[in-house]
C-alpha cells in the first residue's frame, strides 16, 4: 500500500488527493470532471464531511460528497451541470416548448412570469429544490396575500417545467408532485347556481325594467342554454338555425389582452356541439335579430361576420360587456328588493342552466353533451352538490311512480296488492 501511495499528491493533513482532485493557491479543495468531452470543476472548502469548516467560510457539502453526487448523477445518465439551472431558466426553457396558445393561455403564462420575477425563489438553482422547499414556497405566495387560483395557476406552470427536467434526466425527481390539498387553504369562492325561483324572479326584473328590458334575450339565452359566455359573443346569424330550432356553436369570441379580437375553437373539442332550441329560446333568437341594427358595413373577424350584439362602433359584445351589464343589473336589483340577489355573472348563468337540469333529472352524458365538457367528471360534480332536498323530491315522484303503477294493476286485476308489512316480512 506504501508503494502504492508514493508519488501521490497529499493535501496538508497528507491525505492522498484522488485522480481529478487538487488544492488551489487558496486552500480551496476542487475536482476537475468531464461533460461531453468539457471540463468541469467543483470546489469546497473540505475535502471529507467531517472536516473542520474554516473561520469565515460558509457552509457547504465536502468535496467527496460533491464528487460522489456527481457520480451518481451520471452514472443514471444526468448532467450535472445543469442542475446549476435557475428556477426562472427553467420556466423559460419550457415555455419556450409551447406553441399556438391561445391568447387568454399566453395570458396566464405572462402572469406566472411576472409573479416568478418578483420572487427569490426565481433564482434558486433547480438542484436545491426539495419538496419542503416547493411546499413552503407556494405556502409563501398564499400567506403574502395570493389568492389560491393563482398559485394553483403558477403551481400548474412549476409542476410541468421540473417534470421536464426530469425527462431530460436532469433531475431525479419532481419536487412539485405533490397535491395542493393539506398544504394551502382553499379560498376560493365557488361561483354557485341560483334556484330557480331567483332566476325567474330576476328575469322577471329584467323584462319589466325599462333601460335593462333590451337584454332580457341575451340573459334568457344564457339561463335556459348552457352556452359559455364566449360561445354566445361568438355567436354569428348563421349560427341560429330557427326553422330547425337548432344552434351551431363551433367557434368562440375573445378579446385579448391588447383589446384585440379573435376567433378560437371551442374551448374543447366536445365544446363543438348543437344544441337544440325550446321554443322560449328559438322567440328570443328571433326578437334579438328582428331588433338587430344593421351597421354599414359588417365588421368581419377572422372568417366570421354578422354578429348578434354589436357595440356603437360597430364591434361585437365580449364577455366583459355582459359581465358588466349582468353586474349593473344585479346592484339595481337589489337597491329595489329587500330581498338580495346573490351576484350573478355569465358563468353564473351557465351553471344555473347545468344544476336545474340536473335536479330535473336528465341523464348525466346527455347533459355533458349539452354542456360541452370533455369530462363526464365535470358534468358529474353538479349531481354531487344535490342535497336532501332533492333527495327527498325524487323519492316522492319514485313513490307517486309506484302507487300510480300499483294503483293501475288493481284495476286492471292482474295483480292484488303485495306490500308486505313489517310483521308479514318476519313471519315469513
Amino acid at each position: 500500500m506504501a508503494k502504492e501511495n508514493q508519488g501521490k499528491r497529499r493535501d496538508s493533513k497528507h491525505r492522498v488527493l484522488r485522480n481529478g482532485e487538487s488544492i488551489r493557491a487558496d486552500g480551496k479543495y476542487q475536482f476537475k470532471y468531464l461533460v461531453n468531452g468539457k471540463a468541469k470543476f467543483v470546489y469546497s472548502w473540505k475535502l471529507e464531511p467531517t472536516d473542520k469548516l474554516p473561520q469565515g467560510k460558509r457552509p457547504c457539502l465536502s468535496l467527496r460528497e460533491l464528487e460522489k453526487q456527481i457520480g451518481y448523477d451520471r452514472d443514471n445518465g444526468m448532467n450535472p451541470t445543469l442542475k446549476k439551472m435557475t428556477v426562472m431558466e427553467l420556466v423559460e426553457k419550457y415555455l419556450a416548448t409551447k406553441t399556438g396558445m391561445r391568447p387568454n393561455t399566453m395570458a396566464g403564462y405572462n402572469c406566472v412570469r411576472n409573479i416568478l420575477k418578483k420572487e427569490e425563489f426565481s433564482g434558486w438553482k433547480i438542484g436545491d429544490v426539495k419538496t419542503s422547499d416547493a411546499k413552503l414556497f407556494l405556502i409563501k405566495l398564499q400567506s403574502d396575500g395570493k389568492r389560491y387560483s393563482t398559485i394553483h395557476t403558477v403551481r400548474g406552470v412549476l409542476r410541468p417545467a421540473f417534470q421536464m427536467a426530469v425527462d431530460d434526466d436532469v433531475l431525479n425527481k419532481n419536487p412539485f408532485g405533490f397535491q395542493l390539498a393539506g398544504v394551502l387553504i382553499n379560498d376560493s369562492v365557488m361561483r354557485e347556481a341560483i334556484t330557480k325561483k331567483q332566476m325567474e324572479k330576476f328575469l322577471k326584473f329584467i323584462h319589466d325594467d325599462i333601460y335593462y328590458c333590451r337584454y332580457y334575450e341575451a340573459i334568457y339565452i344564457l339561463f335556459h342554454t348552457g352556452l359559455r359566455i364566449s360561445e354566445f359573443c361568438g355567436l354569428t346569424i348563421k349560427d341560429i338555425d330557427l326553422k330547425r330550432k337548432i344552434i351551431n356553436v363551433d367557434h368562440q369570441l375573445q378579446r385579448t389582452s391588447h383589446m384585440g379580437y379573435v376567433i378560437e375553437k371551442t374551448k374543447t373539442n366536445a365544446g363543438t356541439r348543437k344544441l337544440p332550441m325550446t321554443d322560449e329560446v328559438a322567440e328570443c333568437f328571433k326578437m334579438i335579430l328582428k331588433e338587430r341594427e344593421a351597421p354599414k358595413v359588417e365588421k368581419m373577424i377572422g372568417e366570421y361576420t354578422g354578429f348578434l350584439y354589436l357595440d356603437e362602433n360597430g364591434m361585437p359584445l365580449v364577455a366583459l360587456h355582459w359581465e358588466n351589464r349582468l353586474r349593473h343589473m344585479v346592484g339595481r336589483y337589489n337597491e329595489i328588493f329587500r330581498e338580495q340577489m346573490p351576484n350573478i355573472t355569465p358563468h353564473v348563468c351557465r351553471h344555473t342552466y347545468c344544476s336545474l337540469q340536473a335536479k330535473a333529472g336528465m341523464y348525466p352524458k346527455t347533459l355533458q353533451y349539452l354542456m360541452g365538457h370533455s369530462d363526464i367528471g365535470v358534468t358529474m360534480n353538479v349531481y354531487t352538490h344535490l342535497g336532501l332536498e332533492d333527495a327527498e323530491t325524487e323519492m316522492a315522484r319514485l313513490q307517486e311512480a309506484e302507487d300510480a303503477r300499483r294503483e293501475q294493476e288493481k284495476l286492471m286485476g292482474k295483480t292484488n296488492d303485495v306490500r308486505m308489512t313489517k310483521n308479514q316480512f318476519r313471519a315469513g
